[in-house]
């Protein structure tokens, strides 16, 4: 078992400086692999009003674009950060791109995934069900679904939850995870 924090794993900002989740010790994190051309990119909306509801209590809210389904993620760095500006009024950090599936797996997504293997999905399979249609569902049942997955870390450094990129930042069961951390 590798004894590395997932604190301690080295990060780049989507601005290219260094950090690690070490940077936000305290916090309560929620991980989220993003992409600005996908069906889903409008939760970049209920993430900022997440952020903005609950930064004060302790909850960081952690973007990881991610080109690994779809290619709905091309752009710079410099393009995806004014993309979230500009049409979401992202202020939550945001990192530079990462691999949550395709090799080399970002070692964030390696521990993220070893420490919760499993999603909590919504109770609805229309976004598996679509997957499946275009043969885009995962290679093993562990790996992330699609973009939009959520990874919830408790203020201690523990992967406490994970949530499917259907389990929308307003839905009750993120929401009550969240606050249980945070509490």
């Amino acid at each position: 078992m590798n004894s590395i924090s997932v604190k301690d794993i080295p990060l780049k900002r989507i601005d290219g400086s260094d950090a690690t989740l070490a940077d936000y010790s305290g916090e309560v994190l929620l991980v989220v692999n993003v992409a600005s051309k996908c069906g889903l990119t409008p939760q970049y909306e209920g993430l900022e009003k997440l952020y903005q509801r609950l930064h004060a209590k302790g909850l960081e809210v952690l973007g990881f674009p991610c080109n690994d389904f779809g290619a709905q993620e091309p752009g710079s760095e410099a393009e995806i950060e004014s993309f979230c500006d500009l049409n979401y009024g992202v202020s939550f950090p945001m990192f530079s791109k990462v691999n949550t599936n395709s090799e080399p797996r970002h070692p964030l997504y390696a521990a993220l995934i070893a420490a919760q293997p499993k999603a909590q999905g919504s109770g609805d399979d229309k976004l598996q069900q679509t997957l499946a249609k275009h043969g885009l569902l995962p290679k093993t049942p562990t790996d992330v679904m699609w973009n939009f997955e959520k990874f919830l870390i408790g203020r201690d450094g523990a992967v406490l939850a994970r949530f499917a990129p259907d389990v929308t930042p307003d839905a009750p069961a993120l929401v009550a995870a969240i606050d249980a951390a945070l509490a």
